[in-house]
C-alpha cells in the first residue's frame, strides 16, 4: 500500500475499493476514514515507509458507517490510542447496535452495490466522540463537520476552510469526474447535501471513491451539483 501525496500535508491511502486520507499537522496525524478491516498493519507500514510515526495518530474521523470506511478504525485506534469520531446518527450502526441502512438503488447501481460487498465486513467499532454539524474537530487549523445526510443518515463531510480542503465521504464521487455519489439511502437528501458542499467552493476535493480533485475544483463540483440526480429526471 502506498501513501500518495496530494499536498505536503495531505496524503491518500488507496484500497481496491475506496480510500482513506491522512492529514498532517505539526505534531499530530488525523485519518479521514479507515479503509478495510484487516488492513491496519499495512496502513501502519505505509506511514512508516513515508517517514511518519503512526504513534502520532490522534484521531480517526469516519465519514459514515459503511464497511470500506470503518474497516480498520478499531484496530488502528487500539494500536496507537487514537480517538474515533463519527456523527451521532451513524454511531450506533458503527458500533453494531443497529443494522446498516439499505440504499435506494437504481438498476445500474446494483452491480456497484454487490461489488462493494466484496470488501471485508467491518467489525463492531467503538465511537469515542459523537459529532454534530458545525463542530470543530481540533486539527487542520479549524476542521469543521458538515452534516451531509442522504448517503446514510449520519454521513458527514469534513471541511478545512483555511486550506480549501473538503473530504466528502460518499456524497460526492470523482469517477471519472466529479459526480453525484451512488448507493444513497435518500437520494433527494443526498443531492441537497451535495449542493450544500458545492457552496463551500473547495480548492481540493477528496471523495470516498475516485481521484482527488485539485484543478478547477469549485467549478467542477458546482457543475455536478447543478446537474442533479441522473436517476431522477428534472431534479
Amino acid at each position: 500500500m502506498d501513501l500518495v501525496e496530494i499536498t505536503p500535508r495531505l496524503h491518500m491511502l488507496r484500497f481496491s475499493i475506496g480510500q482513506a486520507y491522512l492529514w498532517r499537522d505539526d505534531t499530530e496525524l488525523t485519518l479521514i476514514d479507515a479503509g478495510w478491516a484487516g488492513s491496519a498493519a499495512e496502513m501502519e507500514a505505509a506511514l512508516r515507509g513515508a517517514g511518519l510515526d503512526p504513534a502520532r495518530l490522534r484521531r480517526i474521523v469516519l465519514t459514515h458507517c459503511h464497511r470500506d470506511h470503518v474497516g480498520a478504525a478499531q484496530e488502528l485506534a487500539d494500536r496507537f490510542g487514537a480517538e474515533i469520531l463519527a456523527h451521532a446518527l451513524d454511531a450506533p450502526i458503527i458500533r453494531g447496535e443497529l443494522p446498516v441502512p439499505e440504499p435506494d438503488l437504481l438498476d445500474w447501481e446494483r452491480p456497484i452495490h454487490e461489488h462493494g460487498l466484496t470488501s471485508p465486513e467491518a467489525p463492531p467499532t467503538r465511537v469515542d466522540r459523537e459529532v454534530t454539524d458545525g463542530e470543530e474537530l481540533g486539527f487542520g487549523d479549524g476542521a469543521v463537520v458538515v452534516h451531509t445526510p442522504g448517503h446514510t443518515p449520519g454521513s458527514i463531510a469534513v471541511h478545512l476552510p483555511r486550506h480549501g480542503v473538503l473530504f466528502t465521504g460518499d456524497t460526492v464521487a470523482s469517477v471519472p469526474d466529479v459526480m453525484f455519489g451512488v448507493l444513497h439511502v435518500d437520494r433527494a437528501e443526498a443531492l441537497a447535501s451535495m449542493r450544500r458542499l458545492a457552496g463551500l467552493r473547495p480548492s481540493v476535493l477528496c471523495c470516498g471513491h475516485g481521484e482527488p480533485v485539485t484543478e478547477d475544483t469549485a467549478e467542477r463540483l458546482a457543475k455536478a451539483a447543478a446537474q442533479g440526480d441522473p436517476g431522477t429526471t428534472g431534479v
